[in-house]
Order: structure tokens, then sequence, then C-alpha cells
């Protein structure tokens, strides 16, 4: 049965692409995987998924929900029993949130099984898929990633040499991808960098990739390097080669909003400690945005880094005013605005105690669409809070993201076309400042030329020719009926 439109074309919060975790060389691949995609479920709570290669096969078990719920110990032990595995936890940035969409997506082609799990965004996918279903192939899902398998069966490109560096040449966007085959595991990153892949190694000597680091730190493996833009790394039975199917862009792009709010506070990402790079940016907000108050509170979780720098930098105490439930998730995965809402109550408990006829000087990582922060500062605000000073550790984000991240249209965005001023009368807060992109840049170790600042500056360094929505190719599908 079809999806009803208005269950497709659901409003936005700031939502997280996918992570990805590859690990060769061990009869407990599954098991590791498992443990590294659990480290990483902060970067989608959608669906999960697991391919192992066992022998000359490549076996999958994908389902909708966590990591916990998706497998058991018996499925990993006995049903993905193999010698290396490739996982993916997602959130949907194009394509349905269904399980036709959930990754690793595991093909069979023409140069046998191959298996695809893919963070980021592909601006170039409405169009290869037209072509390529112009030419009479048949698409299996409605994310963007399966274009890449296309590709990679094309005739022309499995004439060449170096097929996969072939079919990645034709990718425009953000992608950070692994592959397994029976025979090898290659990790590939776009030339921008756009989005984090992290090369790490096990004490038992097994080459392991993720998204973040994070996931290393859980199976007590050893971060090596990151892979880098325009580069393949393949990995089989002889060990670790690197290539380049592309050289790197002149100025990378690497999504500053991983340092802001995708990514584990743990973890190393670009090359940097996240939480090193928060804090630095709450002590450049506090010298910017200066404010008399008695207390500084960090909005759960996200924010906490960025309020500890504002502390120390401001001298004003630093007070957990919010316990989170931890049990509630991430309140963006969920599908509409109501829900969302709801969580958010049960997500966060306000002190009374703490914050009643007290100046509070919140600290929040990003506002996109602004109705569940107003939310949030309406408990406050019930809670007794004598003043609301909201101190924001990113500029406005006034422009939509192609490259995956979920707000795609500039009229979801609060920041759009408003004034701070009138964003601060729509939060019913008494006083609203963002930090800069010159000081939020000035946090980071890398020469500002090399970050994507689009969703605030407009700024797009990858060009976007065809505008494509989460929920374009299901647009599609429902044109042909």
């Amino acid at each position: 049965m079809a999806e009803p439109l208005d269950e497709l074309f659901t409003e936005y919060e700031k939502k997280e692409k996918c992570g990805i975790f590859g690990i060769w060389g061990t009869r407990e691949a599954s098991q590791i995987c498992y443990q590294g995609l659990f480290a990483q479920q902060h970067r989608g709570q959608e669906s999960a998924g697991i391919v192992v290669a066992n022998e000359n096969e490549l076996v999958a078990h994908v389902g909708m929900g966590l990591v916990a719920q998706v497998f058991s110990q018996r499925i990993l032990k006995e049903d993905l029993a193999g010698h290396a595995a490739i996982g993916h936890v997602r959130y949907s940035t194009t394509g349905a949130s269904k399980l036709a969409n959930a990754q690793p997506l595991l093909r069979r082609y023409a140069m046998g099984p191959v298996a695809v799990a893919h963070n980021g965004n592909l601006i170039n996918a409405q169009l290869l898929r037209r072509e390529y279903e112009d030419a009479g192939h048949i698409f299996q899902s409605t994310t963007d990633t399966e274009v890449i398998v296309h590709l990679l069966a094309k005739p022309s490109h499995m004439d060449k040499p170096d097929a996969l560096a072939c079919s990645l040449r034709h990718l425009q966007g953000a992608f950070s991808l692994l592959f397994l085959y029976p025979d090898r595991m290659e990790a590939a990153r776009d030339p921008w960098g756009i989005r984090p892949l992290a090369l790490g190694k096990t004490v038992d000597g097994c080459w392991v990739v993720a998204s973040e680091t994070c996931a290393f730190d859980a199976i007590d493996a050893t971060y090596i390097r990151d892979i880098e833009p325009g580069e393949i790394v393949r990995i089989d039975e002889h060990g670790l080669h690197s290539r380049f199917f592309d050289k790197p862009a002149d100025e990378r792009a690497k999504c500053v909003f991983e340092h802001v709010y995708f990514s584990n506070p743990a973890s190393k990402v670009f090359g940097q400690t996240v939480h090193l790079a928060r804090e630095a940016m709450g002590k450049q907000l506090a010298r910017e945005a200066p404010v008399e108050a008695d207390y500084v509170m960090p909005m759960p979780d996200s924010g906490r880094s960025a309020a500890l720098g504002y502390a120390k930098e401001s001298g004003i105490a630093f007070e957990e005013g919010i316990v989170p439930n931890r049990f509630v998730g991430r309140t963006f995965i969920l599908p509409n605005q109501k829900q969302r809402d709801k969580a958010v109550a049960m997500k966060l408990n306000i002190i009374p105690d703490v914050v009643r006829d007290k100046r509070i000087v919140l600290v929040e990582d990003s506002i996109v669409r602004g109705t569940t922060t107003r939310s949030k500062m309406r408990a406050i605000r019930r809670a007794g809070a004598k003043e609301i000073h909201l101190r924001v550790s990113c500029p406005p984000i006034r422009h939509p993201c192609f490259y995956g991240i979920d707000f795609p249209t500039s009229e979801e965005l609060i920041a759009h076309n408003r004034t701070v001023e009138q964003i601060r009368q729509f939060l019913e807060i008494d006083s609203l400042a963002y930090l800069s992109i010159d000081g939020m840049l000035s946090c980071l170790n890398d020469d500002k030329r090399h970050y994507c600042t689009a969703c605030w500056s407009g700024k797009y360094k990858v060009p976007v020719e065809e505008q494509v929505s989460k929920f374009s190719f299901e647009r599609d599908q429902l044109r042909m009926f």
C-alpha cells in the first residue's frame, strides 16, 4: 500500500545522516561491527544493518529500529558468521524511512555480490537514476545510494582496470562509503572531504573503518588516520592498499556541523577532538555575547561542551538545571512535530529549585525550525526562571543543506528572512545571540577555507544544479500511478 503524501512530506528538525563501520580479518566480525554501530547510534536511529563476507558469499541482516532491537546474539553468531563485516545506522536524508532503504544495500551484478554503506548525500543521484531507469534499470529502493551499484554494474565501467574508481568519479556531493566484496573491503571518501571517515586498527591487527573514532574506543582499537578526500583504501588478506580515484579539492568542504552538533564529544573528527572544539566555541561565544547572569546551563546533551566553555570564559558558575531522560533518544528522529514536542517534554526534566528566580544563560548548539526550542524555553520559564538568555554556539542557519543534513528548504528555517530580534520574540526569551561565522571557524584547527559553511553563509562549494529533497524519489514513484 502506498504511503500517504502527508506521511511522506513531514516537517523537519535538525537530523543526522548516518554512521558506518567496517572490519576485516576476524571471525568475530559481526559482533565487533555491532559494537561499532552501537557506539555510533547517535548518528541514526531509524534502521540498522550488517553485511558479512562468508567464504564467497555476502549475507545481510537489516531492520527498522535501534541496533539493539535489530540484532540478537543468535543472529550475530549464527546468521552473520563471517571474516569481515560492514554496518550502517541510518537517518534518512534521501528516501523515506522504510525497510527497503535500510543499509548496507546488498546487490548482485555481473562481477558478483557487493554491499555498500553510505554516509552523505549525492546531489546528482536524481539525474543518474533517471538515466538508468530510462535505460531499463530496475531500482529496489528510493535511496540515493542505490545509484552507486548501478554505476558499478555499467558495462563500460566493469571493463575498466579500476571499476570502482571509475564509478566514484561520476558521483557529486557528499559520500563516505564502505564496500564489501567476498574478497575485500574498500573505503572511499569524496574529494571535498565533506563527511568524516576514519581508519583504525584493533589490538589483534585487524583494520577497521568508522564514521567516528568513538567507535574505535568501543572496541579497543587505535585511531590511525582519516581516509583522505578522493582516496580509496582497499583492505584484503594481503593488508591495506591506498589509491586515489580523484585529486582532493583545492578547498575542502568539511562539515562544521559535525563539530557543532552531530558527532560524539569523545570523537576525533577531521583531526580535532569534538569536545575541545565545542568548548572553544563556547569561550568565543562568551567573548562575543557577554551577559550578566547567575548560572550558565547547557541544553542537554550537545550543548554541554559549549556551555562549559562559556562558563570558563565568562566566570559565571556552571550549573546543571536540566536533566535528560536517557531512554527517550534524540527527538529530531521522530517523524512529526507533535511527536517531537511530546518527546521533548519526556526527555527534558527542569529542576525548579535550580532555575527559580535565577538569571539563566542557556547554551544551545543550534536552532533550526525553532518550534521545539520554543517549547524548551517555555518549560524553563514555567519552572520559574527570572531571565532566559539563549546563546547559540553556531551562526543562524539560513540556507538549506544538500550534503546530508535534513533541512533542505529555506522556508523550514526560522532564521531565513528573520532578524535575531524576531527570532528572540518568537522564542519568548529575554535575549538571544549567535556565534559569528568567523568566531566559529577560529575554533577549528584547519584553515577556514577547508570548511563548508553553506547552511550559514549560503556559499556552496559543491555546485548544486538540481535541488533534491528527501522524498524526491517517492514523488517520482507516485507520479507514475
